[in-house]
């Protein structure tokens, strides 16, 4: 079975960030208008639009009425209230995503974890994973995960470093509510060693419990480096 071809539209976002990547257009620089990608890349004006929606949308890209469109800075940003695939994330930005897997074995859950993931989980033990996310060779995030054996039982034979955590559960534990708590905490040792930090640095700390099937399927402390990330939301009233 033939794969299906790529859409234009990506075809463009693919122009834009390669031009980027590149250095061609650095933070702050001017991209070039609908108008220009439609002469330049022979597509239509839907396409382009689409195109650099998408890419304001990442958080590559960022519009200003009456001036255009331009390159964003592109410190991390994550969306507060959406479940993103971080590795999606770095790589719509334009960079490379790598990931590092610090350890995933089966623990017995503490009473915390077993309050955060539900007192209704019938397993004494989780799986618990422990990854560190690079962009550009620079630690992002360390995710510190715990799953619930009942909803993803194989989870300790995924490769974390080609599929991440998100687009594993995604697949064998489709997303039915999630819970969010965001806050600034002084970091474990290990996790500033990890992240690379100063001593006095602070980390973005997002704790994220999920449910699927009616019965909670992991609970994850997402540590990300303070001055090198920022939660971004845009909510329609």
């Amino acid at each position: 079975m033939s794969a299906l071809p790529t859409p234009l539209y990506e075809k463009v976002k693919h122009h834009v960030v390669a031009r980027i990547r590149s250095g061609e257009w650095g933070p702050g620089a001017r991209v070039l208008s609908e108008h220009e990608l439609v002469r330049e890349l022979k597509v239509s004006r839907m396409t382009a639009n689409r195109a650099i929606r998408d890419l304001v949308h990442a958080g590559v890209l960022s519009r200003v009425a009456g001036l255009g469109t331009f390159v964003a800075d592109l410190r991390a940003a994550g969306h507060s209230l959406q479940i993103r695939n971080i590795a999606a994330d770095i790589r719509e930005r334009g960079h490379e995503h790598r990931a590092e897997v610090v350890s995933l074995q089966r623990v017995e859950m503490s009473a915390e974890v077993r309050a955060c993931l539900g007192l209704k989980v019938r397993s004494k033990y989780a799986f618990h994973s422990v990854v560190v996310h690079y962009e550009n060779g620079v630690p992002l995030q360390v995710e510190d995960r715990y799953v619930n054996p009942e909803v993803a039982p194989d989870y300790l034979s995924v490769d974390l470093v080609a599929t991440t955590a998100h687009e594993y559960l995604m697949r064998v534990a489709p997303l039915e509510r999630v819970q969010h708590v965001v806050r600034a905490v002084a970091p474990q040792v290990c996790v500033a060693r990890l992240l690379g930090l100063a001593a006095d640095e602070s980390v973005l700390l997002i704790e994220r419990t999920t449910w699927s099937r009616a019965q909670p399927a992991s609970f994850a402390r997402l540590h990300h480096a303070g001055s090198r990330f920022e939660l971004r939301g845009l909510f329609d009233i």
